[in-house]
């Protein structure tokens, strides 16, 4: 990981046109995740260049389209409920423009916003409310204490048998000098946020927006089989 993270190795991809920040292992767990799933809504935390939104909306039509084919219907891509709500503290005009033009834009809504921010968790709380089966990822602000409040925010909405995925982990496990320029480090990332929400479930409770008892475990049998992961630790299924 240290090898690949100097040379800015997973700046190096598009999805559908839009630059992807992330690992093709953890595109694949993804897509993997989302026709497990079939969610009607995901909703993500860092947007960046949008291309996460777009392959997640792609996904999300893939569903669409086969479902249709098996009922042997047509299928008509805008009447659809599946959608992608990303929140970002800074959608820069260009990058949500690109977004806004896409063909997959029809699908996406975009919150500009802090992800802790007390109005933007009560809107997409608000907004959540209509869907059955979420799926949540949180890939903003990587300090334990913004991925911990993340967690504390939007783990409630995740479905049962659905996940709620915490990206860059790894930091944890990567030499401090990695980041000598970020807010984050070893001790204060999202794998010790994830450390800390899971030992609050344990000892202390929490219910999910559905009202049952929340509790996640970490799927170690995603990480294990794609060996490259920036999200080690990261995969929570809530159970």
């Amino acid at each position: 990981m240290v090898a690949s993270t100097i040379p800015k190795y997973s700046y190096n991809f598009t999805y559908l046109g839009r630059p992807i920040i992330q690992y093709p292992q953890d595109m694949i767990a993804m897509q993997e995740l989302i026709w497990q799933i079939k969610p009607d809504l995901i909703i993500e935390t860092g947007i960046a260049h949008g291309g996460s939104l777009i392959m997640n909306a792609s996904m999300l039509a893939m569903l669409d389209y086969c479902e249709a084919v098996e009922a042997g219907r047509m299928l008509d891509p805008r009447a659809t409920k599946r959608r992608v709500l990303g929140i970002d503290i800074d959608i820069r005009a260009h990058n949500r423009a690109a977004i806004e033009a896409h063909p997959m834009s029809h699908r996406i809504d975009m919150i500009q916003g802090s992800s802790i921010a007390a109005e933007v968790i009560a809107q997409v709380h608000d907004i959540a409310r209509n869907y059955t089966r979420v799926l949540v990822s949180l890939d903003s602000n990587h300090t334990h204490e913004h991925v911990l409040a993340e967690l504390e925010a939007y783990a409630p909405l995740v479905s049962k048998d659905s996940y709620c995925c915490v990206f860059d982990s790894i930091i944890e496990d990567l030499p401090d000098e990695m980041y000598p320029d970020r807010p984050w480090s070893k001790g204060n990332n999202p794998k010790t946020a994830i450390w800390e929400y899971l030992r609050r479930l344990t000892e202390e409770g929490r219910n999910a927006a559905d009202g049952a008892p929340l509790a996640f475990e970490i799927d170690k049998s995603i990480e294990n089989k794609l060996l490259i992961t920036v999200a080690p630790d990261g995969y929570l299924k809530r159970v």
